[in-house]
Formats: C-alpha cells, structure tokens, sequence
C-alpha cells in the first residue's frame, strides 16, 4: 500500500529534490496545483495569473515513513511564515501549502500544523488544503537538479544531506 500527499515549498526543482533523498518516498513529480485553469505550462504559471503553486507530487510507503514525518521535514525546508516568498523566488506560485486528497489526512495535518504554529507568533502562511487539480509539469522540470547538479535551487545543499540521514523514530 502506498499514500500521496503534495507538498508546495517555493521552487519546485528544490523541494523535489528534498524529498527525493528521504527514505521510503517512493515516487517525486512536479507540478502545478489548485489553479484555476486547465493543462497551465510553465510560462502560464510563471505569470502568476493561473492561481496554481508549484507543488511537488510524494508517493511514499507509510510502513517505512509516516505522513507526519514527511510533514515536519517539509517545514524544515521552508519560512512557513514567508507569504508568497522563499528564498530569492517571490510570487504566489511560489506559495507553501500541504494539499492532501484524503481526508483522513487531515488529523495528522492539523496536529503537525498546530505543533508548528506553536514556534511562531506570526500565522503560519502555509495553505492547508485539499488538491482541487494537479498537472504535471513540463519534462525538463522532472529531476531538475539530479539532471543540472549545479543548477539553481533556493535550498542550502546541507538540508538535502539532512533529507538523506533522517530516520524516523517508530
């Protein structure tokens, strides 16, 4: 049995990567999410007129990685407090959000957004949502940074070593 889960973290070349390195993430893709328009490309989404996020697709084991686990690696990677802006990228495709397509999800989401909202006092600008529509994203955007190892990423490559020795307590 496999579960999914989309994850928006700015820069979808990053956040892929990220979670790529976590052991019992099966399957990454990247995509545009909860937009208003059908099949966007990129250069749709780029203007910001589209409404999507760029978003990562997880498929993961959950005997080897829970959905709350993945969730607190998410917010290691981004400024959940950062409205429309991570790192260099600003404009709302490069929105956070947690976009979920079951509902019993949504415990394990609420309880790992309250723990988080409880480090700030500001509100978390991370949306909480469930994936209204999903596309996949154009082919040279798949595995971006394993196919330009140099290439941009907003994310310290410290966190990628980070995603690749974490274990989960069980």
């Amino acid at each position: 049995m496999t579960k999914e889960i989309y994850f928006a973290g700015g820069c979808f070349w990053g956040t892929e990567h990220f979670f790529k390195q976590i052991e019992g993430v099966l399957e990454t893709e990247v995509g545009f999410a909860n937009g208003h328009t059908e099949n966007p490309t990129y250069k749709e989404v780029y203007t910001d007129q589209t409404g999507f996020a760029e978003t990562v697709y997880v498929k993961f084991d959950p005997e080897v990685v829970s959905l709350e686990f993945l969730l607190n690696m998410f917010f290691k990677a981004i400024d959940p407090t950062s409205l429309n802006k991570q790192g260099h990228d600003e404009g709302t495709r490069y929105r956070t959000g947690v976009y979920y397509t079951h509902a019993d999800d949504l415990p394990v989401i609420e309880k790992v957004f309250a723990q988080e909202q409880q480090k700030y006092q500001q509100p978390l600008a991370v949306e909480k949502l469930p994936l209204q529509n999903y596309y996949s994203a154009e082919e040279y955007h798949q595995d971006y940074l394993d196919k330009n190892p140099t290439g941009y990423c907003h994310l310290p490559l410290e966190l990628f070593k980070f995603a690749r020795e974490a274990k989960e307590k069980k």
